[in-house]
């Protein structure tokens, strides 16, 4: 059997972390059972008194799969590895890997708007690595959805820094993406007609 590829070892280093980053954020409901069961309460208090750490972690179990899954179609269509996917997925893994961080603080603090701010910074530094990524692997064709994606989370963490009582609910601008990506991808197509390999005039 022949030994994985560089590129094939990548890819499942990669999903083995995700799949790590994925399993922390379920670690402080666990705990909480714990302090339930010590405190000797109704077992119906577990849910009742930890809402905000459920819905913390449902959130970012949802953001983590969606993260994947558009990494995973990206390196579907990777051919070989270089210096520059190394970093960049590296620094993607970072962004995955610190997600559970300000989970946690959503499970404490819940709508505070630095909370929300960190969290919604999380989320944008990682479609940043991943529209990054698409450049590479893609060399710039196919990424409107990737730019798209990352300007409009870029609009919803001003909004969440600049507008008072609007915290999470900023991220339902991802709705969007598809009117989004659209309109950028006219502009995207014109970029790279007036780069070096395009046109001359």
């Amino acid at each position: 059997m022949a030994a994985p590829t560089s590129l094939e070892r990548l890819v499942m280093f990669t999903d083995a972390v995700v799949a790590i980053a994925i399993t922390l954020l379920v670690l402080p409901l666990v705990d909480a059972v714990g302090h339930v069961g010590q405190a000797q309460v109704p077992s119906v208090e577990v849910i009742t008194d930890n809402q905000p750490q459920i819905y913390s972690f449902l959130l970012s179990f949802a953001v983590i799969a969606r993260l994947w899954v558009v990494h995973r179609r990206l390196f579907d269509a990777a051919d070989a590895d270089s210096r520059g996917l190394l970093f960049w997925n590296m620094a993607w893994l970072l962004t995955i890997v610190v997600l559970p961080f300000p989970t946690g603080m959503i499970g404490v603090y819940g709508d505070d708007r630095f909370t929300a701010t960190v969290y919604v910074g999380a989320i944008l530094a990682s479609s940043i690595c991943l529209t990054v990524l698409a450049f590479i692997i893609r060399g710039g064709a196919d990424v409107a959805g990737a730019v798209a994606t990352t300007a409009i989370l870029a609009v919803a963490l001003l909004v969440v820094a600049l507008v008072p009582g609007v915290t999470y609910l900023a991220l339902l601008l991802l709705v969007l993406t598809r009117f989004v990506t659209r309109a950028v991808e006219p502009l995207l197509q014109r970029i790279r007609g007036a780069g070096p390999t395009g046109p001359a005039g």
